[in-house]
């Protein structure tokens, strides 16, 4: 067992980790080196238990405290980054290149890694401290991979939580709310089979191109019209494609309408996708043309239970202070995996202050080193907080 450091040597040590981290990021599943070095560092603690391999590059650590029975709680921290090519210039830059960890999941799993040592060193608590470490958060589902994988029968988990770094949120300060955290985030793209024709005779053409332009200003009529106005919805096309530059004369056959759609109650999103497809459908066939519909379904609501995010702005209070604790924030359209895992334990995720950094998934974003300690305190008092007494 390793000796008995402070919450803040730990997180001298944890910046040396992130940084390391920062400078060697990987995507998705394929996280060879992180998941190394983070098995490394879990074994080095004196944890109870390793696990590799749990959704390919996942890792999953036990530690059991010494006061007896009690309940088995996970702690969850992402490991993967983006395909971003770094624009920061400091000195621990990303040395991969096209890749960097822009959303701050150096940082997560940094304070994971402190948390773990101080745990595995103190083990003041009744029950077990189960830390999950996550790969492909972005976009790869990684968290529903290490459900289907058995994660959370396995181990016992019987609560889970999670913690997100938050640009705009001052250092050492925390936001939670009940219900629903982040929204549920599906894409779709849109082929539009028209008829192609000369410019100069449009009206031999079914002109996909203006129906793509009906089709943009149409699918806005679904959050101003077709939703309550107090059940938030983001409707953003983000992708058009059709004709060639090389050919400003000619009306193309096809035409190309990409997107996102968010949403936070379970019941809009499937009435928004239904109203969507008919949209679609319908502008297509008003100009006798064809559509043709990906529908994508991405990560669900991310939903907070009610009585966990009580407990965790308590912790967060005992922490910080109850003045630097949002217990009511804002709902964010931005989607988290995290999700999964609420949808099958109850638990909650918090934001963690960043400061004034550049905005998450920016190429000027670093995760704010200064924030390790607050999140540090966290996660090791939440602990003590949902295990600190054995179970009778």
């Amino acid at each position: 067992m390793p000796v008995q450091e402070t919450i803040e040597t730990i997180a001298e040590e944890a910046g040396q980790w992130r940084r390391h981290l920062h400078q060697h990021p990987e995507l998705l599943f394929d996280l060879p080196a992180t998941s190394a070095f983070v098995a490394d560092k879990l074994r080095s603690f004196g944890c109870d238990e390793v696990v590799t391999g749990i959704a390919k590059t996942g890792v999953v650590a036990v530690v059991k405290g010494k006061l007896g029975a009690g309940r088995t709680i996970g702690l969850r921290a992402d490991m993967d980054a983006l395909p971003i090519a770094e624009q920061t210039n400091l000195a621990h830059a990303s040395k991969n290149p096209g890749k960097m960890h822009a959303c701050g999941h150096d940082g997560h799993t940094a304070m994971l890694l402190g948390a773990a040592l101080h745990l595995a060193s103190t083990r003041d608590f009744a029950g077990t401290a189960v830390l999950i470490f996550q790969p492909a958060e972005e976009g790869g589902a990684g968290g529903r991979v290490m459900l289907e994988e058995g994660l959370l029968e396995r181990f016992g988990i019987e609560e889970v939580f999670g913690m997100h770094n938050e640009p705009g949120l001052p250092v050492g300060s925390f936001a939670i709310r009940p219900g629903p955290m982040l929204a549920a985030a599906d894409r779709f793209v849109v082929m539009l089979h028209g008829k192609g024709s000369h410019a100069a005779s449009p009206h031999e053409s079914r002109d996909p191109v203006l129906i793509a332009a009906h089709l943009v200003t149409a699918l806005q009529s679904i959050a101003s019209r077709n939703v309550d106005p107090f059940d938030p919805v983001v409707v953003s096309v983000t992708y058009l494609a059709g004709g060639s530059e090389a050919a400003l004369n000619v009306i193309p056959e096809t035409a190309i309408v990409g997107g996102t759609i968010r949403t936070i109650d379970t019941k809009t999103r499937k009435a928004v996708e239904q109203r969507f497809r008919d949209i679609v459908t319908n502008t297509a066939r008003l100009f006798e043309a064809q559509a043709e519909i990906d529908w994508r379904p991405g990560y669900p609501v991310t939903v907070n239970d009610p009585e966990m995010t009580k407990a965790a702005i308590a912790v967060a209070s005992d922490v910080a202070g109850t003045d630097k604790v949002n217990g009511e924030c804002q709902c964010t359209m931005g989607a988290e995996d995290f999700s999964y895992m609420l949808e099958k334990r109850p638990g909650a995720i918090i934001w963690l202050g960043n400061g004034d950094s550049a905005g998450l998934h920016n190429p000027a974003y670093d995760f704010n080193d200064d924030a390790i300690v607050h999140g540090l305190r966290y996660w090791t008092t939440l602990v003590n907080d949902r295990l600190g007494k054995p179970a009778v």
